[in-house]
C-alpha cells in the first residue's frame, strides 16, 4: 500500500469535521437540558402563558343544570328531556313478555283465550288497575307496572289493551 498524503489529509480532516459535530450536537443538547431546568420553568409560570394554555385547551361548550349560570355564556339554548312513548307492542316486549309469554307465576299467555276469558269479564278498568298497583292472585302475583314502574300508566294501560286485543 502506498501511503497517499492528499488522502491521509482527507482522512484526518473528515475526523476533524466529525469531532466538531459531535461537539456541536452535544452543546446542543447540552443547552437544551440547562434552558429545560432554568429558564423553561419560569416561562412555563408566567400567566400569559397559562391564560395561551388554558385558552387551548378550553371546552367548546358547557351544560348548565337547573337554576345553575355560565359566566360570559353565549347563545343558551335550553333543551327538554325527550321522553319516548312506547307503543303497547314496545311495552309488551319490554315489561310483559318475560312472564305473559311463558305463563310465569300463573300469567295468562299472550293470545291465550281461555285464560284471559274470566279477567277480560271482570272489566278493563279492573285489569288496568292490577297491572298498574299489582295483583296477588290465587295463581301467582303480578307486580306493579310489571316490574316496571319507570313506564308510565298510559304505556301500561295500551299494553293491556295489546294482551286483551291478543286474547279476543
Amino acid at each position: 500500500m502506498e501511503n497517499n498524503p492528499d488522502k491521509s489529509f482527507f482522512d484526518l480532516f473528515m475526523l476533524f469535521i466529525g469531532a466538531l459535530i459531535g461537539i456541536v450536537f452535544g452543546l446542543v443538547l447540552l443547552a437544551n437540558y440547562i434552558s429545560g431546568k432554568t429558564q423553561q420553568v419560569f416561562i412555563m409560570d408566567e400567566a400569559n402563558y397559562q391564560a395561551q394554555i388554558d385558552a387551548r385547551i378550553r371546552p367548546v361548550g358547557r351544560v348548565a343544570l337547573d337554576g345553575e349560570t355560565i359566566e360570559n355564556a353565549g347563545e343558551v339554548v335550553k333543551i327538554e328531556p325527550v321522553a319516548e312513548v312506547l307503543s303497547a307492542v314496545q311495552v309488551y316486549n319490554q315489561a310483559c313478555v318475560a312472564c305473559h309469554g311463558a305463563g310465569i307465576a300463573g300469567a295468562p299467555k299472550a293470545g291465550d283465550g281461555a285464560a284471559w276469558a274470566p279477567r277480560i269479564a271482570l272489566g278493563e278498568a279492573l285489569l288496568h288497575q292490577h297491572a298498574l298497583e299489582g295483583y296477588q292472585g290465587l295463581a301467582g302475583y303480578m307486580p306493579p307496572k310489571g316490574g316496571h314502574t319507570n313506564l308510565s300508566d298510559a304505556e301500561i294501560i295500551s299494553a293491556v289493551e295489546y294482551l286483551v286485543e291478543q286474547a279476543r
